[in-house]
């Protein structure tokens, strides 16, 4: 949906229709009066109405025309960028396609042209309303630092602001997905500050995708504005999907479709309940070339007590959880649980995962007891799909393609 189309905020459409006509002004002398032969200039409405002041941000600029058509509209305002358009085909009336800025002035210029072939220019000023404070994009994951641009096909968008946002519809809605291949899918507020975006299904493999945060102006909540607009591209990789049983031992790795590789694995020994993998539907999150592992929950001196120091680690959850090599259990790797959680795999496993792995790629571990939660690192998959859509402000819909 284009920014600023969606409704008049609370203008009924027979105002923009019979509208007095003293609300347009011909720079020309042209005001709608009879000219020779009985011929009517063109009589252009403008909403908002001429010298409005207080006019919400996400109030569209709507120019119509009777008795003629329009050959050109422009909005002036807020630096350089001003207020685009779109006119309708039949040439009678041209509505803005962005949301305005708090707090700025805005002049609006149409021509028009009647069917004599008498041209007029007309103009309106209004004034929006003035905003308190401004709210920005503090980070978008997928991301060339974290993730890089090209993801697995379980990679979420995710988003989060620097203050809380109350107005979750407003926002949301200026919240666009581009797919080369589209795709049913939905937001997902976690909180007031963090919003994240899946499909109904996992992404097509080779699918291109684009973030639009069309944020500059929209209304985040009493006299909080959004401070700028907001773009990121990235990339579906190849379908890889791993699956693993802590009954079966084995980790087994297939990519768009076919197996590739089998890992024999030790998962979590139990007994505690911190020392079970969990069951659940996995993304690798980071792949890092070593990681020092702690105990949960247990200090220096204390009975259980570990600091290790571990090589070729994939990520797949915020407590604790890696796909990693594991030397010291490569006899108890597909025969026997015997780790504090994590999935053990051998060092030259190990070695190939991290290097075949995209971050966002699913990791799919069965046969536990312990359930990962929706909210353990990037666990969006273990909600089905009506759960997800909860907490969304709009619901699903379609992406758009480009």
């Amino acid at each position: 949906m284009e920014r600023g189309a969606y409704g008049l905020a609370g203008l009924p459409a027979l105002a923009l229709l019979v509208a007095c006509s003293a609300c347009s002004a011909g720079g020309d002398g042209t005001d709608g009066t009879a000219m020779a032969g009985g011929a009517h200039a063109a009589s252009v409405v403008f909403s908002p109405l001429d010298r409005s002041t207080n006019v919400p941000t996400d109030q569209p600029v709507v120019v119509s025309v009777h008795g003629g058509r329009l050959t050109g509209v422009r909005v002036d305002g807020g630096g350089k960028q001003g207020l685009p358009g779109v006119l309708s085909s039949d040439g009678t009336r041209w509505r803005s396609t962005v949301t305005a800025r708090p707090g700025t002035a805005y002049t609006v210029t149409a021509v028009s042209v009647d069917p004599a072939g008498k041209q007029s220019r007309s103009t309106s000023t209004f004034t929006t309303v003035k905003g308190q404070a401004a709210f920005d994009v503090k980070t978008v994951t997928p991301n060339r630092d974290d993730t890089g641009l090209t993801v697995g096909v379980g990679m979420p968008i995710m988003v989060t602001f620097d203050k809380p946002i109350a107005d979750r519809v407003a926002v949301e809605r200026n919240l666009i997905v581009r797919s080369t291949k589209p795709v049913e899918g939905a937001w997902h507020w976690f909180d007031d500050t963090h919003v994240d975006f899946r499909p109904q299904q996992y992404w097509p493999a080779h699918t291109r995708v684009r973030l639009e945060a069309r944020l500059a102006g929209v209304r985040g909540g009493p006299g909080l504005y959004g401070k700028r607009d907001v773009k990121l591209d990235f990339r579906i990789g190849r379908a890889q999907i791993t699956r693993g049983s802590t009954d079966e031992h084995v980790l087994v790795v297939r990519r768009d479709g076919r197996r590739i590789r089998t890992m024999p694995m030790s998962a979590g020994q139990g007994g505690q309940w911190k020392y079970y993998t969990t069951s659940g539907i996995h993304l690798a999150m980071s792949r890092e070339p070593v990681t020092v592992m702690t105990s949960p929950g247990i200090g220096p001196g204390q009975a259980g007590y570990y600091q290790l120091t571990v090589y070729n680690t994939v990520r797949i959850s915020n407590s604790g959880e890696y796909v990693h090599s594991a030397p010291w259990s490569v006899g108890s790797q597909g025969n026997s649980n015997v780790s504090h959680g994590c999935v053990n795999v051998s060092p030259e496993n190990a070695a190939w995962f991290i290097k075949n792995t995209l971050i966002g790629d699913p990791i799919i571990i069965t046969g536990s007891p312990r359930k990962l939660e929706p909210t353990n690192g990037w666990g969006h998959w273990q909600e089905n799909w009506h759960q997800w859509q909860r907490w969304s402000s709009l619901k699903a819909g379609p992406t758009l393609t480009f």
